[in-house]
């Protein structure tokens, strides 16, 4: 994709933020759309569907986090890269915004020529992640999911498709924690779940083909693939 083609959606409330940046970024001779606020930010998320969004933490209307958790359940906007752009520096601003689905998270202030490289970076591994996506190893586990194949430890593994279905989730993104309610809608979707432990039980029959130290439960909230 070339560099005309790519839409980066910048969402501040500060004027001079969306003027020096969308500048830069324009100037690179990307497609910057911008928004002052989280409630347009995701109207215009689903409008554009940008490849990239920048968005602060501390907004009017909608903050920066419940933006992010919004635009995550557009359908077609759950693999667009959402970085954090924010002055807040604490730990637990970072650790919301990841559990809200964000890719990586940058402090101000921030030179415009570092933002610019950061951004090329971001880009960059979406674009190698995205040529292999198909294709997941992690250390002896390798998951196909052209061929609905699963490898580990060089032996191949025949999974049902939900099992298949939770395990590419899973490893799609190796430490995130994804919630019960995400899992049932993204490998479930619309379907009838007979009973509530669905999930555990599926859990559990993945933990008795690849180990049981890979998957961590997370009480009250749900379940990682451990590396």
């Amino acid at each position: 994709m070339k560099k005309k083609d790519i839409k980066i959606l910048l969402v501040d409330d500060e004027p001079d933020i969306l003027e020096i940046v969308g500048y830069n970024l324009s100037a690179e001779g990307y497609q910057v759309i911008t928004a002052e606020n989280g409630a347009n930010g995701v109207k215009l998320a689903k409008k554009h569907n940008p490849q990239l969004i920048i968005l602060d933490v501390m907004m009017p209307e909608m903050d920066g986090i419940e933006a992010c958790e919004q635009i995550r359940k557009i359908p077609g906007r759950e693999e667009t890269i959402i970085t954090f752009l924010t002055a807040r520096g604490e730990d637990y601003s970072q650790m919301a915004g990841f559990d809200a689905g964000a890719d990586d998270y940058i402090t101000k202030p921030i030179k415009p020529k570092v933002l610019v490289s950061k951004v090329k970076a971001l880009l960059r591994r979406f674009k190698e992640e995205s040529a292999s996506a198909n294709v997941v190893k992690i250390g002896d586990l390798t998951i196909n999911r052209d061929e609905y194949k699963v490898i580990n430890n060089g032996e191949e593994l025949i999974l049902p498709r939900k099992e298949f279905e939770l395990l590419s989730l899973l490893t799609s993104k190796p430490g995130k924690v994804f919630k019960r309610e995400d899992i049932l809608d993204k490998v479930w979707g619309n379907e009838v779940v007979v009973g509530g432990r669905t999930i555990d039980v599926h859990i559990r029959k993945l933990r008795e083909k690849i180990g049981d130290e890979s998957f961590k439960t997370v009480k009250g909230v749900g379940y990682k693939f451990v590396v």
